[in-house]
């Protein structure tokens, strides 16, 4: 009998799944916004979005992060089980933590040095509680440690890693019915927002968390119910877009921020800050994530949604493909930019802030998240594998 020989076995390549234009083209575009807003008395700042609206950058990025997480995660529970999903999760925890206290180590560095340059305390005494910290230390590095400790600035990724944490259960009660898992999110952000639910953000003196994390999931688990298919996509249709721009232009006079040069009328009405204030507390706040900041957000996204086209077919040109490369790796440019702010803003004291050394100093921010992008980007090609040897057998 003439026994045929056994056939090398080749193993199925996974199909990488098209990444979508539109999401990594509104987290680039939200890592450039995220970076002016960092940088001190920045003027370029006086023209975000969050002087026109209620949401800001910070929205974009935690929804974006959402619909990543949903793409990235999301998927590993289905395929691989729950157990799998979670390792996964604890994965990524692990990564991001050590990237906050990694980005916290750096920024202190930069104002250490910049206060030995000028002979002074300036710079670990200011927006950033650094020299708060060094001189309680023995107190201050376990809670920084354990994310008891939270100063300003180093909010968002704590933020993060909790919601993180609660994908997870999500996932778990969604594996049941998905209405389960929408009931877990929204009684999370009912529990912040009408009863306190939050975390210590200083033990000294009981703050929570800017950032509340279990308020502002519901926008993460807006954008990763959308990818998952628990919640359709809006039909494209005149009246939700007349609604949507009606409330973007509705909010745009009683949104600015004080200590900003607001253009949409706030300041030069003073009814308009007291209308601001009485809405801040409960339905426009930024801590707890309030209910007018979500409507205003999501209206956002529907208009992005509508203009981007289909699959994003209308994002085209230079700066676009510009703008993708740097959404395609958001947790590296992110921790550049809280460095390279601080560095900005250094930079602007020294030069004065007139019109053109705002402008050179913020195009320098910009070329250095695109920079980071692509070097980032290069290291996981990866270039020193090489193209893929063809073995003799398998020729």
């Amino acid at each position: 009998m003439n026994v045929p020989a056994p056939q090398p076995s080749v193993k199925a390549t996974p199909v990488r799944r098209a990444r979508d234009p539109r999401l990594d083209f509104f987290r680039g575009l939200g890592m450039f916004i995220i970076l002016i807003a960092h940088v001190r008395s920045n003027s370029w700042a006086s023209w975000i979005p969050a002087r026109f609206g209620f949401s800001d950058a910070a929205d974009m990025f935690v929804f974006c992060s959402g619909m990543a997480s949903s793409l990235a995660f999301g998927r590993l529970f289905v395929e691989t089980g729950w157990w799998q999903g979670t390792a996964r999760i604890l994965f990524r925890i692990w990564q991001v933590y050590w990237a906050h206290i990694g980005s916290f180590l750096i920024v202190c560095l930069v104002m250490l040095t910049a206060d030995s340059w000028i002979g002074s305390e300036h710079y670990i005494n200011g927006e950033i509680p650094i020299g708060e910290f060094l001189q309680n230390v023995r107190e201050r590095l376990p809670q920084f440690l354990t994310l008891h400790y939270t100063p300003a600035y180093f909010d968002i990724l704590p933020m993060y890693l909790a919601i993180l944490a609660m994908v997870p259960i999500v996932m778990g009660l969604a594996k049941i019915d998905p209405r389960l898992a929408g009931a877990f999110v929204v009684a999370c952000w009912i529990g912040a927002n009408f009863f306190g639910l939050n975390f210590i953000g200083d033990q000294k003196t009981g703050e929570g968390w800017y950032f509340n994390p279990f308020g502002w999931q519901l926008i993460f688990f807006t954008g990763f119910a959308l990818i998952r298919g628990w919640l359709p996509a809006p039909p494209i249709n005149r009246a939700l877009v007349i609604t949507s721009i009606s409330i973007v232009v509705a909010a745009a006079p009683i949104s600015c921020q004080e200590g900003y040069q607001c253009y949409a009328g706030f300041g030069h009405a003073p009814v308009l800050a007291d209308v601001q204030d009485h809405l801040r507390e409960w339905w426009t706040g930024k801590n707890n994530y309030g209910f007018l900041r979500y409507i205003h957000f999501m209206s956002t996204v529907y208009l992005a949604f509508v203009l981007a086209g289909e699959r994003g077919r209308n994002l085209k040109g230079p700066l676009v493909d510009i703008t993708l490369q740097v959404g395609q790796q958001t947790l590296a440019v992110f921790l550049t930019g809280l460095v390279a702010a601080q560095i900005m803003g250094i930079a602007l004291d020294l030069m004065g802030r007139t019109f053109v050394t705002q402008a050179l100093v913020n195009l320098a921010g910009f070329a250095i998240l695109i920079a980071a992008a692509r070097v980032v980007g290069w290291f996981k090609s990866p270039p020193w594998r090489g193209p893929a040897k063809t073995s003799a057998g398998a020729a």
